[in-house]
């Protein structure tokens, strides 16, 4: 679909200037990538003027849509009053956002430590764990991605997003609860306790015995959106705390109500974290990272720390009126509505593709796991990839993930219309006739 827009940016010298001056392992989707221009709630348009329905948001980023008018307004007020001040200095943008999102944190989280991505997020967690445990251990989980710092690419266990390999010796990886690969295959009745044994296990034979912490996503988003069977949250709490340790869960894409009818994935197992990471949907696309910890916890870092843009008003400001239009619209509610309307039109598209090997998700986070044989069960990148260049030539954003990127991801903006999800189930289904 064209917008009739006017392009005022060159495509084509923008790719070229890509290549000429981006580091090449950042490399953008498609074999002819998009140049995007503009973006308004559900749609962006790219340099030619064609647009397109996002069903992926910036990797799960501007979860209230593109360019939402309250949140530019915000941020464009704020911008011509105060930017930088750094942490050295207290800004009311920054106070209310701490004060907002401890109102809707699970448990006893309640005080916040601001920087700029979940990397960092990631780091902080791991940080406050060790030092209010005095140890040093991590247990962490296959098919993992952390960011890409030195931590986040150790806890990261996929080796695409880890070319150097895991640098910090603390690090160790359990069994992802990946049901659909079980490691331990049928019967399934007793997932859940089994792959909490493996951590149990990992713990007894490859530490001290005396871990810091327990640290994974709710649901592995780059892994492929990969979702544990019901009580293995609840058991690897137990036993994590037995060890001594914390727990500790990553919401940077699966948080701020994105599984539908809780704020926060962990909230589906009835497990309280002791800390959580967020970021991506947090600011709605500014650069925000958060750590929220228990008091306890959060008094156990003695030493001084800073970060320089972390909680800067701007994008403090973006958060605060990110949470303020998803707690008036209940996004948590919207996703479970929204959510059920998609995870029904994929799972039709299932019955119709035989390569189409799983849907899985949570609310309007939902995954296509493609492979060659359903018996099998072999990954299919090539599909994968085929899928997204055709959902492009429908004009319709989505993504890849998976250890061997076979995995579709979609994930919509969260005030996404009942229209807009069935346009996007229908540009799905014409893309899915095109893969060979």
């Amino acid at each position: 679909m064209s917008t009739g827009i006017t392009p005022t940016t060159d495509a084509a010298s923008v790719k070229a200037a890509w290549k000429e001056f981006i580091v090449p392992a950042a490399a953008p989707y498609y074999k002819d990538p998009l140049v995007l221009v503009e973006g308004s709630g559900s749609t962006v348009i790219d340099a030619e003027g064609h647009e397109y329905l996002d069903f992926f948001c910036g990797i799960l980023t501007t979860g209230i849509g593109h360019c939402h008018p309250e949140v530019v307004e915000r941020i464009r007020e704020q911008v011509g009053r105060l930017g930088h001040t750094s942490t050295l200095y207290l800004t009311e943008p920054m106070v209310n956002a701490a004060r907002r999102l401890a109102s809707i944190a699970p448990g006893n989280l309640r005080k916040t430590f601001f920087t700029n991505s979940g990397s960092e997020a990631v780091e902080t967690a791991i940080a406050m764990a060790r030092m209010y445990t005095g140890r040093d251990e991590i247990i962490t989980l296959r098919y993992a991605y952390a960011g890409r710092t030195a931590l986040g690419t150790s806890i990261t266990a996929m080796s695409a997003w880890t070319p150097l390999g895991s640098s910090v010796s603390f690090v160790k990886h359990a069994l992802s609860p990946y049901c659909y690969r079980c490691a331990f295959g049928p019967p399934h009745d007793h997932c859940a306790e089994r792959y909490a044994k493996d951590v149990e296990e990992v713990i007894a034979t490859m530490t001290s015995g005396k871990p810091a912490a327990f640290f994974a996503e709710t649901i592995q988003g780059a892994g492929g959106y990969i979702v544990p069977p019901q009580g293995y949250f609840q058991r690897v709490a137990e036993i994590i705390r037995k060890a001594g340790g914390l727990f500790i869960v990553d919401e940077v894409q699966a948080g701020f109500g994105r599984t539908g009818s809780k704020w926060f994935g962990i909230e589906h197992w009835g497990v309280e974290p002791d800390i959580m990471v967020m970021a991506k949907t947090v600011a709605n696309g500014m650069p925000l990272g958060a750590t929220i910890a228990r008091d306890d916890i959060a008094a156990a870092w003695k030493g001084k720390t800073i970060s320089t843009f972390g909680g800067n008003a701007i994008a403090t400001t973006a958060m605060d009126a990110t949470l303020e239009v998803m707690q008036r619209e209940n996004v948590p509610a919207r996703s479970e509505e929204r959510g059920r309307q998609l995870r029904a039109g994929l799972d039709r598209l299932a019955q119709r593709f035989e390569w189409i090997g799983e849907v899985r998700g949570m609310g309007l986070m939902q995954a296509l796991e493609l492979v060659e044989d359903k018996k099998t069960k072999e990954p299919s990148p090539k599909k994968a990839g085929a899928l997204l260049e055709a959902a492009k030539e429908e004009r319709l954003l989505i993504g890849t993930g998976g250890l061997n990127g076979h995995v579709i991801r979609i994930a919509p903006q969260m005030l996404m219309t009942e229209a807009d999800i069935a346009d996007g189930l229908e540009r799905l289904e014409r893309a899915c006739k095109k893969v060979k």
